[in-house]
């Protein structure tokens, strides 16, 4: 049966040091683009496909994002608050498991974005997730028609969505978009403190329980000043 994700956690808490001089008095989750910070564009999505309530760690400039989500209702936000500490993308999500449950929940960065196809991706994720076969489940944009992104990929995939990590000097056709499904279950006797959430994503690989779901649309990797242009004139370009 396909989960239909209630809960959602949102990696807001970078430095965002690449897409400087924007952030030097701004998160980067509240950089704007075609005039709504990233954290609203990934929020917006959230309630479109139906989350009810939305995590979001911060910790630099954190009362930024703390005062901007405040009258946010869909979905509603809690705060995993770490100005006090820095966890990495893994610890991030221990801190925050208590808050997200034992259901499988949503996972993305604030900073990700792309344009649907046909289908909402968020919605597909969750049609294509089963708990029996994978912990986790991750959104892949293909490298070669993403925009703002020059790197080698990240993974392969297999016909059956399975998950290969690229080797050293090689080059992959997929790159994690930044958004997944992931069973809190794969958690059990992860680290403590700071950690990266590719620890989790290796475990489950080794388990032959890491999967993939092709990217139906385009991808925009918003990782620098330069890149949040070319991100707004695509999305623009789609809504027009």
């Amino acid at each position: 049966m396909p989960v239909k994700p209630a809960r959602a956690m949102v990696l807001a808490a970078g430095l965002g040091v690449r897409m400087r001089p924007l952030t030097d008095h701004m998160p980067k989750p509240l950089v704007p683009v075609a005039g709504r910070p990233l954290l609203d564009h990934v929020l917006d999505r959230l309630a479109e496909a139906g989350v009810a309530e939305a995590v979001v760690n911060v910790h630099y400039l954190p009362d930024q994002i703390i005062d901007h989500v405040a009258s946010r209702t869909h979905p509603r936000v809690i705060i995993s608050d770490e100005r006090d500490c820095v966890l990495g993308t893994g610890g991030a999500v221990v801190k925050a498991l208590p808050l997200l449950g034992d259901a499988p929940f949503f996972h993305l960065n604030a900073d990700t974005m792309w344009i649907d196809g046909v289908r909402s991706n968020l919605a597909r994720l969750a049609d294509a997730f089963d708990p029996a076969r994978m912990d986790i489940l991750l959104l892949m944009a293909p490298t070669a028609s993403s925009i703002g992104y020059h790197g080698s990929g990240d993974y392969a995939m297999a016909p059956d969505g399975s998950l290969r990590r690229r080797k050293e000097n090689e080059v992959v056709p997929f790159v994690y978009a930044g958004a997944a499904i992931i069973s809190p279950a794969i958690f059990a006797d992860a680290p403590r403190g700071e950690f990266s959430l590719t620890k989790m994503f290796d475990r489950a690989s080794e388990q032959q329980r890491l999967f993939g779901l092709r990217l139906e649309g385009v991808w925009m990797h918003v990782g620098t000043p330069e890149a949040v242009h070319a991100a707004e004139d695509a999305y623009l370009a789609s809504v027009a």
